[in-house]
């Protein structure tokens, strides 16, 4: 009895480590050009129950590992949206992060600065820039530990979510060691600049009822394609910004995002893949 005790305990132990991404820290220290912040950073929930974080100082990846008798060799950065004065993180970050562990993909949530509502913070314009620089670290940290969690440093990619997507963007449009593998832009382009040459393969989702983003979208999918890009575009003909109106087809985005990774090969376990 005692025994089955013991072995329920360790079960439920073990499960619950499932559930709990590891914290890596993007920088050893204090993150570069917010020394002196010293504001702490907070956690709450939307009036609809949806679990954030505001006042982020210290950037961090959440990790989220595939099973082993899953994993497929890929890695993507999950950025989460909330206009850089919060991060959403269930429906744009750990549900996300889960979905993508059960196509055996690692995950690694990114907790990037956010703006402070404070006499004398910085203004947004630099938050903004220290969250771009966020997000290029990242990419070149998780590919640093491919070895060590048993992916391809040659298949990390990234997916960002309205102010995540613009993240995402300047890694994309940024230098090649710092340039995700593969990109997915959910609602969220900030600016269309030069496109990379080779450029990654690129998923773009947005709603025809969002028009602060649709075009850009739009745009970029053109441009992409005009620069020989490989390029997926999906624009649902219901959905609002962040697809909070359901029925549209953007309820089934992660659907579409699967598909296009396999069209892409990103979830064929190669026979070099550590895992």
């Amino acid at each position: 009895m005692h025994r089955t005790i013991c072995l329920i305990a360790i079960a439920w132990a073990t499960a619950a480590n499932a559930q709990t991404p590891s914290e890596i820290p993007l920088y050893p220290g204090a993150a570069p050009g917010s020394e002196k912040w010293d504001w702490e950073e907070k956690s709450a929930t939307t009036p609809n129950g949806l679990p954030i974080v505001t006042d982020v100082v210290k950037p961090v990846l959440l990790h989220y590992p595939a099973e082993k008798a899953k994993a497929v060799g890929s890695a993507m950065i999950v950025a989460p949206g909330g206009g850089f004065r919060a991060l959403m993180m269930s429906y744009e970050g750990a549900d996300i992060a889960r979905r993508l562990n059960a196509m055996g993909v690692d995950a690694f949530v990114l907790k990037y600065r956010l703006v402070h509502n404070a006499p004398g913070a910085p203004a947004r314009e630099e938050v903004v820039k220290l969250a771009a620089d966020a997000g290029r670290k990242a990419v070149q940290l998780v590919r640093e530990k491919a070895g060590e969690f048993g992916y391809r440093p040659d298949r990390v990619g990234m997916i960002g979510f309205s102010a995540g997507g613009m993240v995402t963007s300047e890694a994309l449009f940024g230098p090649k060691e710092t340039r995700p593998d593969f990109v997915a832009l959910i609602y969220g382009i900030r600016e269309i600049k030069a496109i990379p040459d080779p450029a990654p393969p690129l998923f773009l989702a947005v709603a025809a009822d969002d028009a602060g983003f649709v075009a850009r979208t739009v745009d970029l999918f053109t441009a992409y394609r005009k620069a020989k890009g490989q390029a997926e575009l999906h624009v649902f003909q219901a959905g609002a910004h962040g697809f909070v109106n359901k029925g549209g087809g953007a309820d089934h985005f992660m659907d579409r995002l699967e598909e296009w990774l396999r069209v892409n090969k990103l979830l064929t376990r190669s026979s070099g893949d550590a895992k």
